[in-house]
């Protein structure tokens, strides 16, 4: 019988939670609008991740600037509304609208966000542009500095790339490695009163929970097991009825870096092993080629926000 009640808590083993199923947890709106960065100052002019190795001065602006356009015309053809904000010069990376916040309704169903805390301290200049968007249309904005003035320091949180809320429900799964640092999912379970389901990951290729996890809908979601330990995996597999494991190759070609819209599921061209199972599974593949973004090591997922 679906209990009535489910505690707010903090989970890293599935031991915690082998007396709840995902109907105990209450229901959650989706976003069903976009928001993107036009890549006007995209570029790589540093390594930060290993995709980025020997990529430095290699981007072609302009195709870049058509691979961002065929994507935001993807969204549109499918109903999402795509709002932009202004690209900033010099912050090459702020294209990537995934990293800077973590949105949500609250229980008064308003909007907000969490402001991240980005690892490298370029990107933490996107922040600010961010929750100056965010604020002019009508979000609360959650600094989570704020909430630490009792500590030493405030731990890194890189919004959507390391915390991805289960489909329709008040449940985040949240990764904790390169990027984002354990003690956030902490901060994250009280400031936002939610279970929040804690994953490590293991592989540094995979270092944003974006780059190995795709939920697909309430039931289904695409993963590369070899990012993930035994925990993390018990965890998947207790909360959704459906896992597709995704190969090695594919994973690297960021087919799990994808964004999935009312059985559609857009993802980078080039992965025919994972197109084919969503195919017979009842989704819709739309491939799309963001080639000169992965240069930078992100995709089709790092490429977007999902607002309200």
């Amino acid at each position: 019988m679906s209990k009535l009640v489910c505690p707010v808590m903090l989970v890293e083993t599935v031991s915690k939670v082998t007396d709840y199923r995902l109907g105990d947890f209450p229901k959650r709106l989706e976003p069903g609008n976009v928001l993107m960065c036009p890549p006007t100052h995209f570029t790589v002019k540093t390594v930060q991740n290993p995709f980025m190795e020997g990529k430095v001065g290699t981007v072609d602006t302009e195709l870049a600037k058509k691979q961002w356009q065929a994507l935001k015309e993807i969204y549109e053809s499918i109903g999402c509304e795509v709002k932009t904000i202004d690209p900033v010069e010099d912050l090459e990376d702020m294209v990537f609208a995934a990293n800077q916040v973590l949105p949500g309704l609250d229980d008064n169903g308003r909007p907000f966000v969490i402001l991240g805390e980005m690892r490298n301290a370029k990107r933490n200049e996107e922040v600010p542009w961010y929750r100056r968007w965010f604020v002019a249309n009508g979000y609360h904005v959650i600094d989570i500095d704020d909430a630490m003035v009792n500590e030493e320091y405030t731990p890194c949180f890189e919004g959507q790339g390391d915390a991805i809320w289960h489909p329709g429900r008040k449940l985040l799964w949240c990764a904790y490695g390169p990027r984002t640092d354990k003690q956030s999912a902490t901060l994250l379970n009280s400031l936002l009163n939610v279970t929040v389901l804690q994953l490590k990951l293991n592989d540094a290729r995979f270092y944003h929970l974006d780059t190995c996890f795709c939920t697909i809908d309430e039931d289904t979601v695409m993963i590369y097991e070899g990012a993930f330990d035994a925990d993390g995996l018990a965890l998947i597999g207790h909360f959704f009825k459906k896992v597709i494991s995704v190969s090695e190759n594919e994973a690297l070609n960021f087919a799990l870096n994808a964004v999935a819209i009312n059985g559609n599921v857009i993802l980078q061209k080039g992965s025919p092993q994972i197109v084919e199972t969503l195919k017979k599974s009842g989704f819709t593949p739309i491939e799309v080629d963001t080639s000169e973004f992965m240069k930078s090591g992100g995709s089709v997922f790092c490429l977007k926000m999902m607002v309200y």
